[in-house]
């Protein structure tokens, strides 16, 4: 993810830690967020090359009448089987990474002085020594999966495969530059990344007020 010049900035943590509120933030500051969740819906859009792969690899009843992909139901597979987990990811990340790429330089090339790439296993597929540093979102096991079953209306046990399914957040404090500790209110949250805003934009110099 070396882009020279431009700094590219790793935002990460784990499903439910507030990680896509924090990103929101810093998009509606002018920064540029490259989102890995959004790459990944991008590159298994029906008719693509990864699509067909993935229905080659599990069988064509994660696909719907249409043609697009039951994610839902492939969620509930590779999240309760490691090995599954470990087979989609080496047939989607290849793809992600190319396409965040693609988007890392046409940013660079419009003069952006940094960039957010948002993703929750930037750690755990080992990308960090490819940015210029490293931001995590942590909160309190329990609160992260109280968060997850009410806003994607999963059971317990399925809301702790997803968080199990990811490194722990003592990981994540190890390797990061910076901890966003997320275990309070939104306002809370809201004045921690205005600071975090502030010293990257310092650092790095200020954003664009277009940022995508």
């Amino acid at each position: 993810m070396n882009t020279q010049d431009m700094a590219v900035i790793g935002l990460t943590g784990g499903i439910g830690s507030g990680k896509s509120t924090v990103a929101a933030q810093l998009r509606a500051s002018g920064v540029p967020v490259i989102d890995a969740d959004q790459v990944a819906r991008e590159i298994v859009e029906p008719g693509s090359p990864v699509l067909q792969k993935i229905a080659e690899a599990f069988g064509e009843e994660f696909l719907d009448e249409v043609g697009a992909l039951r994610r839902q139901a492939l969620g509930a597979l590779v999240f309760s089987d490691p090995e599954k987990l470990q087979q989609l990811n080496e047939l989607t990340h290849p793809a992600i990474l190319l396409r965040v790429q693609e988007r890392l330089m046409a940013l660079r090339a419009d003069g952006h002085p940094w960039v957010v790439y948002e993703a929750a296993l930037i750690i755990e597929r080992a990308l960090t020594p490819g940015l210029t540093e490293l931001i995590a979102v942590v909160c309190e096991p329990r609160l992260q999966l109280d968060r997850i079953v009410a806003r994607d209306g999963l059971d317990t046990a399925a809301a702790a495969d997803r968080i199990a399914a990811q490194t722990t957040n003592d990981r994540r404090r190890e390797v990061s530059d910076h901890v966003v500790e997320n275990d309070g209110d939104l306002a809370a949250l809201r004045d921690e990344v205005e600071t975090l805003l502030e010293r990257l934009s310092t650092t790095y110099g200020a954003p664009r007020s277009d940022g995508t």
